[in-house]
């Protein structure tokens, strides 16, 4: 239930329903898909709310009967760490441990298990072989249960990229093999770095054509907006005209980003004891949030060349277009071509700068005002 002294705007972990915005046709699509228990390919850029479009989508599934199961891959320092926690996660859906632990214990017979309530672990899997034969029983989990307990399954795997990482990449072929034959199990492969993903989904990768793929756009602004300034509302707080569109702008848009400056300026509201939501606040906000992350942007900028650099102010500057124009290369001081192009690359390969169409955004829409403001 909402209460007007709590700050509407969440961010920084997954959107409860109460602060979720649109993804109506998003959250239907994918809740049927997995329903009718297809391979789904969430592919989204970082922020865009992936997770609590997962999220929601486990709870619809489960509200109709479904057992739900959700890992992220990238939490994982290795295959096996990965396999176990798979392996727990998956059974800590029967209701009751005891079980849940008799059943693991029977479906895994390649080695050892180690049942507690904090985590499972396969004590005798070492060599490649051994963790072959182990990953081929775990990723048949999901059917056995499903079958067991004569309900449908769904399981996400969030960060999904990070499974090519694991030995050389066969995995993928094991976990292919696996879930085509699950019919009665849903599955939502989703990942946050969409060149990645796109990667795993070609002609040569075993997860080609292997179900439908979901690529999350930008929500439209305007419903952002109204969303904001209806929630300023509801903490009776009259927002000032244009509130809503100045938080989406300079959020750049991202749904992580803007809850971000959304939160912090409904802080700033409460602080000052207004009953007003100004522009005034939003800029107090943001100045604020600048000098709070001053010393990390400055790290992550140190790091750079000073190739990076300079790209990086243009694409801030030149709100990303025409990086490898003439004209911008002089305003800015960029080099050749080849410098600004191979820049780039290590801009969008560190998670620094996104591409979006014709042009390149910087991926922290707060960075990006830190550059604009603190570095020449």
């Amino acid at each position: 239930m909402f209460n007007v002294n709590d700050n509407p705007f969440v961010y920084g972990e997954v959107v409860p329903a109460a602060a979720f915005v649109d993804r109506v046709a998003e959250l239907r699509r994918l809740s049927g898909d997995l329903r009718a228990a297809q391979k789904v390919f969430l592919i989204s850029p970082r922020r865009y709310g992936k997770s609590s479009l997962i999220r929601r989508a486990l709870a619809t599934a489960a509200r109709g009967g479904a057992l739900t199961v959700e890992v992220t891959v990238s939490s994982f320092s290795s295959y096996v760490a990965f396999l176990e926690g798979y392996a727990r996660a998956l059974a800590a859906a029967e209701t009751k441990w005891d079980a849940a632990s008799s059943w693991l214990r029977d479906a895994i017979s390649s080695t050892r298990v180690d049942v507690r309530s904090d985590r499972v672990a396969f004590v005798n899997a070492r060599s490649d072989r051994d963790i072959s034969r182990l990953a081929e029983e775990v990723f048949a989990l999901p059917g056995r249960l499903a079958e067991a307990r004569r309900r449908n399954v769904v399981v996400a795997l969030d960060e999904f990229q990070a499974i090519a990482a694991f030995d050389g990449g066969s995995v993928e072929h094991a976990l292919r093999a696996a879930v085509q034959q699950q019919r009665g199990v849903g599955y939502v492969f989703a990942g946050s770095e969409p060149s990645l993903m796109e990667r795993m989904l070609g002609p040569k990768r075993p997860f080609y054509k292997a179900g439908p793929v979901m690529r999350l756009e930008k929500i439209p602004a305007e419903e952002f907006e109204a969303f904001i300034d209806a929630a300023f509302v509801r903490s009776r707080m009259k927002p000032e005209d244009g509130l809503g569109s100045a938080i989406v702008e300079l959020a750049g848009n991202l749904p992580y980003d803007v809850q971000r400056l959304a939160h912090e300026t409904w802080d700033e509201v409460r602080a000052s004891g207004a009953r007003r939501a100004t522009l005034d606040h939003l800029h107090q906000a943001l100045t604020r949030l600048l000098a709070e992350h001053d010393t990390v942007f400055e790290a992550a900028w140190q790091r750079l060349t000073l190739a990076q650099r300079a790209v990086l102010r243009a694409v801030v500057l030149e709100d990303g277009r025409g990086m490898h124009s003439a004209d911008v290369r002089a305003r800015h001081r960029l080099g050749g071509p080849s410098t600004v192009q191979t820049s780039l690359a290590a801009l969008v390969r560190d998670d620094v700068v996104a591409r979006e169409g014709d042009r390149f955004t910087v991926v922290d829409s707060l960075m990006r005002e830190w550059v604009a403001r603190r570095t020449f």
